[in-house]
């Protein structure tokens, strides 16, 4: 099966032909950098970044590029509040991005561009528009004129007499028609600016991404990304900029993930139900958001609730117990070898690849995983039984991390994972570990010298304080229920 994917543009599914052989260029919008991420950006980042990984996989040559807007309304406005430079903002920002993504394992994408490194891009961008009659100046202002853009709002699917039906009186008066958008703004007392054939400013959010799309990956390219919340009016914005400048088509292929819900509402920072990534690593494993993120198809809306992510951080804590359960199992004086054969012919890559042909059906994937994941459970109950089931052990083992490495899952060492699920837990329930390990000892002291009643009692409570505790060869094992 050829890949196939949803195109926002066409609203069907399509064959994926990437115009240049087995080379994908792809362009996705970044983060504007005036706070820390939110679960939202989190969405964004692990959809594309799981594309990417899989375009690689396919053995296309990927050039994924993904920006970073450090000029804005925002930026600006929390550099004065702060009563700090603005492009101290924006470094602490990128800065607190890289942190909360590499957390995510997000690979880094080919090319990470800031709108202010590419200014005069953009001026050579706007004068091409405003020479073709396209834009106009009005005041030290520049605006793009959507009436001489027949094609607006074919990606939207909205129509302009609706939209001027709809919208609000323009307080802007500068403008010949209230569906203009700014191409250039002039700079007001005390903000940042960069000097231009229209005056001291700095540019309009939507042109910062036809500059440096079209700077990375030329007039034409195959994949535009971003959330569904960006198709209107950015993405409309940037077609039609983009239109105008070259008079051709910008991107072939529009592909949009889905919004993130809050307990069955839309995220809002007015709402009050906003939740910053940093905020969610302190009581769940990064891994944890990643799986959870990837078990809906990325186009549906996902449901963030504490009960799902603690859903998806028992699943994954299943998956590890049981790569290290297979590690556990295997003789290190009698090593099994030649591996890779199998591991490479398993049956799961042909399910996992028809899942992700399809319009990178994560959701598919990890229900293809989990069976894989009782098969393996299976072969580690009969592991004692003999070389045969140790060796499906270990090949199914290998397989899941190395399906899952595409998609960026499974591939940590599980003892340190481990320890990395107990300490947050231990931060967020207060436990006392010394105590913890101490009627540990007292127990075990007491089975010891046949002291059944002294035992019990240690035991019953450690449960009290929700521990459980797993007896193996290797000793007593604890973890926080």
């Amino acid at each position: 099966m050829n890949l196939r994917v949803f195109n926002s543009l066409s609203g069907t599914k399509e064959e994926f032909v990437p115009l240049e052989g087995n080379r994908v260029r792809m362009y996705v919008c970044g983060v504007t950098v005036y706070d820390y991420c939110h679960v939202g950006h989190a969405r964004a980042a692990v959809v594309f970044d799981t594309i990417f990984r899989y375009l690689k996989h396919k053995g296309f040559d990927p050039c994924f590029v993904r920006n970073f807007t450090d000029i804005d309304d925002k930026i600006i406005m929390r550099a004065q509040e702060s009563g700090i430079p603005w492009q101290e903002v924006t470094r602490k920002f990128i800065d607190a991005f890289y942190e909360d993504m590499g957390q995510l394992n997000i690979a880094a994408p080919t090319v990470e561009p800031k709108a202010t490194d590419h200014i005069p891009e953009m001026i050579a961008m706007i004068r091409t528009l405003v020479e073709k009659g396209i834009a106009y100046e009005s005041g030290g202002d520049v605006f793009y004129s959507i009436q001489k853009f027949p094609d607006y709002g074919r990606l939207s699917g909205k129509k302009t007499d609706d939209l001027r039906a709809g919208a609000r009186v323009d307080v802007n008066e500068s403008k010949r028609d209230p569906l203009d958008f700014a191409l250039w703004k002039k700079s007001k007392p005390g903000e940042p600016f960069w000097e231009s054939p229209w005056g001291p400013g700095r540019p309009g959010w939507h042109i910062e991404c036809s500059a440096m799309s079209s700077r990375y990956l030329g007039e034409t390219f195959d994949i535009h990304g971003g959330g569904k919340d960006l198709i209107f009016p950015h993405h409309e914005n940037e077609i039609a900029q983009s239109c105008g400048c070259s008079g051709k088509q910008p991107v072939r292929y529009w592909i949009h993930n889905g919004f993130v819900n809050i307990d069955q509402e839309k995220m809002s920072k007015s709402l009050g139900n906003f939740f910053t990534i940093r905020d969610i690593y302190k009581q769940f494993h990064p891994e944890s958001l990643r799986l959870f993120l990837l078990s809906n198809h990325y186009r549906s809306p996902i449901d963030f609730s504490r009960q799902n992510l603690e859903e998806a951080e028992k699943v994954l804590t299943r998956f590890y117990e049981a790569l290290g359960g297979a590690a556990e199992t295997q003789d290190p004086t009698a090593p099994l070898s030649g591996l890779d054969p199998e591991v490479r012919a398993h049956p799961l890559w042909g399910k996992f690849a028809e899942a992700m042909d399809d319009d990178f059906n994560t959701a598919v994937v990890l229900a293809h995983l989990n069976e894989e994941l009782r098969a393996l459970n299976k072969s580690l109950a009969d592991a004692c039984s003999g070389v045969t089931a140790r060796r499906q052990a270990a090949v199914s083992a290998g397989t899941l991390r190395r399906v899952g490495g595409v998609i960026g899952l499974f591939q940590q060492d599980p003892a340190e994972f481990k320890k990395q699920i107990f300490a947050i837990r231990s931060q967020t329930l207060d436990v006392d570990v010394e105590k913890i390990e101490s009627l540990i000892t007292s127990r075990n002291s007491a089975r010891k010298a046949r002291q059944w009643a002294d035992a019990d009692r240690f035991r019953d409570e450690l449960i009290r304080m929700g521990v459980a505790l797993e007896d193996t060869p290797n000793g007593t094992e604890w973890k926080l229920k």
